[in-house]
């Protein structure tokens, strides 16, 4: 990422195992996003996308909130500018990156921070979380997704209230609509997410990822189309392997069905 002087508002460090953490490092202001902040994010996580060694990434934020949205002293600057620029964009960065995000969601995630909330592939929150859409109360048109993701995880009408009456979700509200993977206590919050990372990286890296793609793009589509995608990927998949490959497979499905079942459930 480069020198600049919201570098440190937004941290970047990876792990030997292979989990990148992006921090939101701006406690004092609730993690509220600058201009300079979104650009830093979006190419840490454009970095992390092409980092061979970074398998799963994490995103949480310092302090009391995970985000609290723009910071709206700046919000001329962060609305007027180059919307458009992927390469700033940070939910179009996230979006286009190959590697399962995990956001640890405490405190608060307020409309922009919603957003890049509804960028995660998994969501672990703390108890007393709460995710709130302000953008109909401050008079700002969403752009990073919230009037079209949220209405296909929770439902229309869930999602036309929160999101016209800015009533905030739980996190244990979040968790039955099925916005919210886990909740867990604060202090678990990180050792979760951090679980779910961990239980990713023990399968085949080359099929999380390709998992991860074909959810998403079939998503964007109707279901007789997403069905469509799948086989077609899965042909591509196949056609790809080798004998070798294909005898790997079998020997462990081999491997596996030979070890007697466990009695525990």
């Amino acid at each position: 990422m480069g020198q600049t002087k919201s570098e440190n508002l937004i941290l970047v460090t990876r792990d030997p195992m292979g989990i990148a953490y992006v921090t939101i490092n701006r406690p004092k202001s609730l993690n509220s996003l600058t201009r300079s902040m979104m650009a830093d994010m979006a190419q840490g996580f454009k970095s992390l996308d092409k980092d061979e060694s970074v398998l799963v990434i994490i995103l949480s934020g310092s302090g009391r909130a995970f985000c609290s949205g723009v910071d709206l002293t700046s919000a001329e600057d962060v609305f007027k500018g180059d919307v458009k620029d992927v390469e700033t964009d940070t939910v179009a960065q996230m979006e286009r990156c190959r590697k399962p995000i995990i956001g640890a969601i405490s405190g608060f995630a307020v409309t922009a921070g919603f957003e890049i909330a509804l960028a995660c592939d998994v969501l672990v929150a703390a108890k007393g979380a709460k995710f709130i859409d302000t953008h109909a109360r401050f008079g700002i048109f969403p752009s990073w997704g919230l009037s079209q993701k949220l209405s296909r995880i929770i439902g229309p009408n869930r999602a036309r209230e929160v999101s016209m009456a800015a009533t905030p979700i739980t996190a244990e509200q979040g968790e039955r609509w099925g916005l919210v993977n886990h909740v867990v206590e604060e202090g678990e919050l990180l050792k979760k997410a951090r679980a779910i990372a961990e239980a990713m990286i023990k399968n085949n890296q080359d099929l999380v990822l390709r998992y991860k793609a074909v959810i998403n793009d079939g998503l964007k589509l109707d279901l007789g189309h997403a069905l469509a995608l799948e086989k077609e990927r899965a042909h591509d998949y196949y056609n790809g392997m080798t004998k070798e490959q294909f005898k790997k497979m079998q020997e462990f499905i081999a491997a596996r069905s030979s070890k007697k079942p466990s009695s525990k459930l």
